[in-house]
């Protein structure tokens, strides 16, 4: 600890005690009279000095961390605090001085800190690379899904070519519809392609085109569509499957539902609604047609294969009497929407 007289010029030291001349390396007479600047050097901050010099004209407490410099050179870390000492009546007579070397402090606070750079700069350059490799990946999995769709469109051009030479009604029928299918398999690779998270498919607005193109094929001007879709995504690996369901469901009310009504009309509508109440992935299919004459359709391919990928995406399936027409509900589980996952 130190004492000095702000009384005297240049604020001096007047006393000293024998752990401060063990810490600065200097002898009493050296330090006694003089001005505590000498403990600075080159590598003392400025602005904690400047903010050493305020607190003292100031005449208030003041406590830094400040670099200092003894006898022979060396520095060291000082933890020093300055204290105003008056009188009763208000008069300022001494500074105090108090410091405490917390070299070891400071170079364990400068370690730390190096390893926090060096750790932040590995986590950046381990990130760039992941970016990189997942902007790899990415562009990989465009480049798949686009050859997929490219192979799935020239599968559909040997159909409809291989169709025209093929004499039975039945058949050709058979062909048709697996077109359709290999259709709604493009247009989820044609979606995957499009997409900037290739592990995320957009339910709703492959729905959307799917309804558009299918209705558009059908050359059924008088059927409608109605269309209540929430921005719902689901993995890429459902994205198969669903999309496969969803074009069964709504082939099969195109062809089926609407035949002539009672009143000879053959115009209706096509519902689909799409929701994700309780983490269930909802999907409802509904048409105002004539109904179903055997809801269990066992019989029927379409249905066999909607129940078989109910199964694979541990989905319930239910065909309901909508009074007029068929309601099918199909419910399976989805994982918590996150934002951004829609654009």
């Amino acid at each position: 600890m130190i004492i000095t007289d702000p009384r005297q010029p240049d604020n001096p030291i007047v006393f000293v005690n024998d752990a401060f001349l063990r810490l600065s390396g200097y002898e009493r007479q050296e330090v006694l009279g003089k001005n505590c600047r000498f403990l600075q050097g080159p590598k003392t901050d400025k602005a904690t000095v400047d903010q050493l010099r305020e607190a003292i004209a100031e005449k208030v407490d003041v406590s830094v961390d400040i670099l200092n410099y003894r006898k022979d050179g060396s520095t060291f870390w000082n933890a020093l605090y300055i204290s105003p000492v008056s009188n009763d009546r208000g008069e300022l007579l001494f500074f105090f001085a108090s410091q405490l070397d917390v070299s070891d402090r400071k170079r364990s606070e400068h370690r730390i800190t190096a390893d926090k750079d060096r750790f932040e700069k590995a986590v950046k350059e381990r990130t760039r690379e992941l970016e990189a490799a997942l902007e790899a990946q990415t562009t990989l999995l465009h480049e798949v899904d686009h050859r997929v769709k490219n192979n799935l469109q020239m599968i559909s051009s040997l159909i409809v070519m291989q169709s025209r030479t093929i004499k039975d009604a039945a058949t050709r029928k058979s062909l048709a519809t697996m077109l359709e299918r290999i259709e709604a398999l493009s247009t989820v690779h044609r979606r995957l392609y499009q997409s900037k998270d290739v592990s995320r498919f957009d339910v709703a607005d492959f729905a959307r085109d799917l309804v558009t193109d299918l209705l558009t094929a059908s050359g059924r001007s008088e059927i409608k569509s109605t269309l209540d879709l929430e921005p719902i995504v689901i993995s890429a690996e459902k994205a198969t499957p669903v999309a496969l369901m969803v074009n069964e469901l709504v082939t099969n009310a195109l062809k089926h539902a609407f035949k002539e009504k009672p009143d000879g009309t053959t115009a209706g509508r096509i519902g689909i609604k799409m929701s994700q109440p309780d983490g269930h992935f909802n999907i409802e299919v509904s048409d105002d047609g004539v109904g179903m004459a055997d809801a269990s359709g066992d019989a029927s391919f379409g249905m066999r294969l909607i129940k078989s990928l109910a199964r694979q995406l541990h989905a319930d399936i239910e065909w309901r009497d909508a009074g007029p027409g068929t309601k099918v509900v199909i419910s399976m589980p989805n994982e918590p929407q996150q934002k951004g996952n829609v654009s």
